[in-house]
């Protein structure tokens, strides 16, 4: 913490070479610093004013709410509105530091007036004329040194009005700029206003030890990036439930959170301008349908008043983009929000951000090879390099490796599966023989699959056990049973297979993507398929879309799709175990 400033050299001086004016600055820097010496020991803060300091760290928090409306009430009563309702600033905290990071140490430009807003996380003060503040805006931080010396108020009122300044109050300054003896950057405010008081009162930092303070302070000079760890165990606000039920208490108080979801933003953006630049077009599908369709999932009901009818939210866009492309947009994706009433884990929440594309004359050779590219690419942008380093079991175990270098490793589901598990499938997977060979070897290698047992739970849950967990590095499983796959085409090669793939990553599913399938008829069988499924007792199987069979009728042309959670690619890349940790404000149960 700066204790003093010295006065600026006049510039005029600086040019001088007369050894008599040099002996005079050089008496004169002597004599200036002697009278800092003098104000620094003799206006201290009274006895009062430093004992409120102390009090505001250390009352009970309703009593301090309670002090700060009372003080806005007085103020209101005296003419003066304590919610401004305009401030105008003439540069950002962030465009403040790059126009004026090369200033040396000690230099100040007084001629400049500069105004800035930003909130006070911080607050400190030697004497009763000189206070420092952290001013902290849109990810940024810098000092505010407020000088009396500089400030549009007498001495009297600077002291009280600075006095009355809480840590969490949004300000608007108005100084210029300039590095303190330390060489930190500063404003230094002619004046400063409360602009929004926070009425409530902020977590601190809590240090028990010489090792938490180490730790505390290694953790400031600390600049978290895409792509290396974190340690949320050294935030200023740690509990959990506060920190995803009040948000913005984390964005304000964790400065790591915000570049967590600007991170997030730009995997969106990334991906975003990825398709465009490759001719794709950006749509909007319905949120609300008529039917359940486009993925394996149970689905949000509503009822629409006016139309007097069951709607149900979507759990997928598929439907209404393939129908796009029988209209002519031969390449479309969309991103947005899926409902899936489905169980909350650490990787899965009943409503999520899906990014999904589908681009017509393709196939799934060509999408593995598309988001292999994309993938690789984002990672290599927003990190610096293709390899991470995530803490895919909690922050209490070591972090793993995950290398994005292309290309990704591809492997064939039934012969890996088979070769892994040492089994021999039937064939035809829809056979009751199939399915009981399956459930035994379930039951046989200790793989819980809760009923109904249909030949998909089953292939599911084992694939799941043998393959998945194999699946560290991005790795495409590819060729997926037809019993697995209704809306993929049929392989060309491999009977009883389709072409589809999904991309693995830390042992989860990232993508799902496959050629589509564009024949009405044999959609319409693999509709029906699923409804044996749904008899049995699986709410997950999809059911029959008419309109979309109709649709298809008109011609899809040979078309390749996918569909991947953005979440989950959130999480990989800010390290985040929990999936509330990249989403701003997740479902949560409701408070007692």
């Amino acid at each position: 913490m700066d204790s003093f400033v010295s006065e600026p050299r006049p510039a005029s001086y600086e040019t001088l070479s007369n050894n008599v004016l040099k002996r005079e600055r050089r008496a004169r820097e002597r004599q200036v610093r002697e009278e800092e010496k003098k104000k620094v020991t003799t206006n201290k803060i009274p006895e009062n004013q430093r004992q409120q300091v102390a009090n505001d760290d250390t009352m009970d928090p309703t009593q301090f709410l309670s002090n700060r409306i009372k003080s806005l009430a007085l103020l209101k009563e005296s003419g003066v509105n304590p919610y401004p309702h305009k401030f105008d600033i003439s540069m950002s905290i962030t465009e403040f530091i790059d126009k004026y990071r090369s200033l040396h140490v000690g230099e100040h430009v007084e001629n400049t007036e500069i105004s800035l807003a930003g909130r006070i996380l911080n607050k400190r003060s030697s004497s009763s004329k000189l206070y420092f503040y952290d001013l902290h805006g849109n990810g940024a931080k810098i000092q505010v040194m407020a000088d009396a010396r500089h400030s549009d108020m007498d001495e009297n009122e600077f002291c009280k009005y600075h006095s009355g300044v809480k840590r969490g109050d949004i300000v608007g300054i108005c100084g210029f700029p300039g590095k303190s003896q330390r060489g930190e950057l500063s404003i230094f405010p002619r004046s400063l206003v409360v602009l929004t008081p926070c009425l409530h009162m902020l977590p601190r930092h809590a240090i028990t030890s010489n090792s938490d303070e180490a730790q505390s302070k290694k953790t400031r000079n600390h600049s978290w990036t895409p792509g290396i760890t974190r340690n949320p165990e050294t935030y200023i606000l740690r509990d959990q439930e506060t920190r995803y039920r009040q948000r913005y208490l984390d964005l304000m108080l964790n400065s790591e959170v915000q570049k967590i979801f600007r991170t997030r933003a730009k995997i969106i953006s990334y991906s975003r301008d990825f398709l465009d630049n490759l001719g794709f077009i950006e749509v909007e599908t319905p949120a609300m349908t008529m039917t359940v369709g486009g993925a394996a999932a149970r689905p949000f009901i509503t009822h629409h008043n006016e139309l007097d009818m069951k709607l149900y939210m979507r759990i997928s866009p598929e439907l209404y983009l393939k129908k796009l492309v029988v209209g002519g947009l031969d390449r479309v994706y969309e991103i947005g929000k899926v409902f899936r009433n489905e169980g909350m884990n650490l990787t899965h929440l009943p409503e999520f951000t899906m990014f999904e594309f589908y681009m017509a004359y393709a196939d799934y050779n060509d999408l593995m090879d598309i988001i292999e590219k994309l993938l690789s690419g984002m990672v290599k942008e927003l990190t610096g390099s293709h390899k991470i380093k995530y803490h895919g079991n909690g922050f209490d175990s070591e972090p793993v490796e995950i290398d994005f270098t292309p290309p990704f490793r591809r492997i064939d589901l039934i012969e890996e599966l088979e070769s892994r598990a040492n089994l021999s499938i039937p064939k035809d997977l829809s056979s009751e023989t199939a399915n009981k060979f399956l459930l035994e070897a379930c039951e046989k290698f200790d793989v819980k699959c809760p009923a109904p047992h249909t030949t998909t739970r089953l292939l599911d849950k084992l694939v799941g056990h043998f393959l998945e967990e194999t699946c560290i590095n991005p790795t495409f499983i590819i060729n997926h049973p037809e019993i697995m796959s209704p809306l993929a085409k049929w392989h060309r090669s491999k009977p009883g297979l389709t072409e589809r793939f999904e991309l693995f990553v830390n042992k989860r599913e990232l993508c799902n993507a496959y050629t589509e399938l564009n024949d009405p008829q044999v959609q319409r069988q693999r509709f029906a398929e699923q409804l044996k499924d749904r008899q049995l007792g699986d709410d997950e199987a999809m059911v029959l879309d008419e309109s979309f069979c109709s649709c298809l009728e008109y011609g899809l042309p040979p078309t390749a799709g996918l569909g991947m959670g953005i979440d989950r690619l959130a999480m990989l890349l800010t390290d985040s175990p929990n999936v509330k940790e990249v989403i701003l404000f997740p479902a949560m149960k409701p408070q007692d």
